[in-house]
């Protein structure tokens, strides 16, 4: 099989037939690899079962592609574009993801394991979102005019698209973690060369076809699913890409940004989102039920596979017990199950490396002394469902509170003062995201602004919005996505100086 035909994949809980892109996306068009026969195969966690496979592609398909996001850069995108046309064609793509929002929904539930309602509602209802809001800036790119000297000079400012842009998503949210790459690289000009998970492609090759039935030119954005080690590693080091944007682990990000600055110098332009290890705060004058509501969310989300994930949660002595049996209440109401039933708020992780690691680390809590409150067993049956898991009496120096699991594990410790709390938040190599509930406002204002994180969230937990700038500190990343700030992220700032009326003498 050449890998470049579709297949069809029948949803058996829906009846529903989809016909799937198994190729490469370059040009607007599904190919073979140029030089190899390797497929991917795409399992369903909630079964173990192979959906079907996709094209692998190698070094020289990366190659081809970067080749033709550089021709429509010179030609048909990039400066050769009105900011009105890239608008209305990343609107009309909005159109049509959200035209196809069930199909897309229920392909995501089938390769990914979340709940369709999750993957529609919130996934692919953001995503949409997305790309209009930068639809809506693609027009507005604007410079700076700088005075010199009235009478003879001017200078200004011109924002350029910074040209080809590997794309590295990860395998968490497929979907809306694509919209949130390519949708500020499309409003500025750039080109796209989009490197899926390997867990994880099948709606990335979906949004592709939708690209081209856009009305997208040939090359604008174009898709690769490979092996990380493979596509990802072309991507970083290659020539001629002039920009590389990952999402993923914070080992896997210190690699590519080494391979990028090894390269052409893509280090000015690399943007990294990383892991977290991120602290939620429970103070005692918090409103105990609604912060037991967010904390969940905070952990069980995405059954934990979440970068901002709050996975250690801190609470304060004097409502401790109190707290606690809140939380573990709440936490059983969640029905982790089959994406495609209703009343499922949770699916499997995604993969049995994934469900292998988090299992590992709940045996590491054991180890380490840690008592569990709920969970932590796996079940008899088929598929890599993991129940919400929490341990108390979690101590700094336990692997369950050092290292980040990506999982709906929650390591719980007690606290007396906030000074403690915001000592035992900060005691962490990662910086992506905090949260903190409590009543009194002094508290929130003082504890906000001492949390060492690129996202703090006061009285709520991971709710991010597309016009609010979303990004980590320390070992948690480089850059900005999202809002106004993820648009930086994509263009590179040409100063013009305009001699009008200076004369110049000679020899000096």
């Amino acid at each position: 099989m050449a890998y470049a035909q579709p297949v069809e994949i029948i949803i058996a809980q829906t009846g529903r037939k989809i016909k799937q892109p198994t190729g490469l996306f370059i040009n607007n068009e599904f190919v073979p690899s140029v030089d190899s026969t390797d497929v991917i195969e795409c399992i369903n966690p909630a079964t173990e079962e192979v959906i079907c496979s996709v094209a692998a592609g190698s070094e020289k398909d990366i190659d081809r592609a970067v080749a033709a996001a550089r021709t429509a850069f010179k030609t048909t995108w990039g400066k050769n574009v009105t900011g009105i046309e890239r608008s209305r064609l990343i609107n009309k793509l909005a159109d049509l993801i959200e035209r196809d929002a069930q199909e897309l929904g229920e392909l995501e539930a089938l390769n990914n394991g979340k709940p369709v309602k999750i993957a529609r509602d919130f996934d692919i209802g953001d995503s949409v979102s997305c790309l209009r809001y930068y639809a809506g800036w693609a027009d507005k790119i604007a410079g700076q005019s700088l005075e010199v000297d009235n009478k003879t000079k001017i200078a200004f400012t011109r924002h350029d698209p910074i040209g080809v842009c590997g794309q590295i998503i990860p395998w968490n949210y497929p979907i809306n973690m694509w919209s949130w790459k390519v949708a500020p690289a499309l409003a500025v000009g750039c080109t796209v060369v989009m490197k899926p998970s390997e867990i994880t492609p099948l709606t990335a090759l979906k949004l592709s076809e939708l690209v081209a039935e856009a009305g997208f030119p040939p090359g604008v954005v174009n898709t690769v699913p490979s092996l990380g080690s493979v596509g990802g590693s072309a991507l970083a080091s290659h020539k001629d890409v002039d920009k590389v944007a990952f999402t993923g682990s914070t080992v896997t990000g210190r690699r590519v940004m080494e391979a990028a600055a090894k390269s052409n110098l893509k280090k000015a332009s690399v943007s990294l989102e990383l892991g977290g290890k991120s602290p939620h705060i429970i103070f005692e004058s918090a409103d105990l039920d609604q912060a037991a509501n967010w904390a969940c969310l905070g952990i069980l989300y995405n059954t934990g596979q979440d970068c901002t994930a709050g996975s250690r949660l801190f609470v304060q002595e004097s409502i401790y017990d109190k707290f606690m049996s809140i939380l573990v209440a709440k936490a059983q109401e969640l029905v982790v199950g089959d994406g495609f039933d209703e009343k499922s708020g949770g699916g499997p992780v995604v993969s049995k490396i994934q469900y292998d690691k988090i299992f590992r680390y709940i045996g590491y809590g054991k180890e380490d002394g840690a008592k569990l409150a709920l969970g932590g067993e796996k079940r008899p049956s088929k598929g890599y469902f993991v129940d919400p898991t929490i341990f108390t009496d979690v101590k700094p120096g336990m692997r369950i509170f050092e290292d980040e699991i990506f999982g709906p594990v929650l390591a719980v410790t007690k606290f007396k003062t906030e000074e403690e709390a915001v000592q035992l938040a900060n005691d962490t190599t990662y910086g992506l995201g905090a949260g903190l509930h409590s009543n009194d406002a002094n508290q929130c204002m003082r504890v906000s602004n001492e949390l060492e994180a690129g996202t703090v969230w006061v009285n709520q937990y991971n709710l991010l919005y597309n016009n609010v700038p979303f990004g980590g500190k320390k070992q948690s990343g480089i850059g900005r996505e999202l809002g106004s700030y993820a648009l930086e992220e994509y263009t590179s700032v040409k100063a013009v100086h305009w001699n009008f009326g200076e004369k110049l003498g000679w020899p000096l």
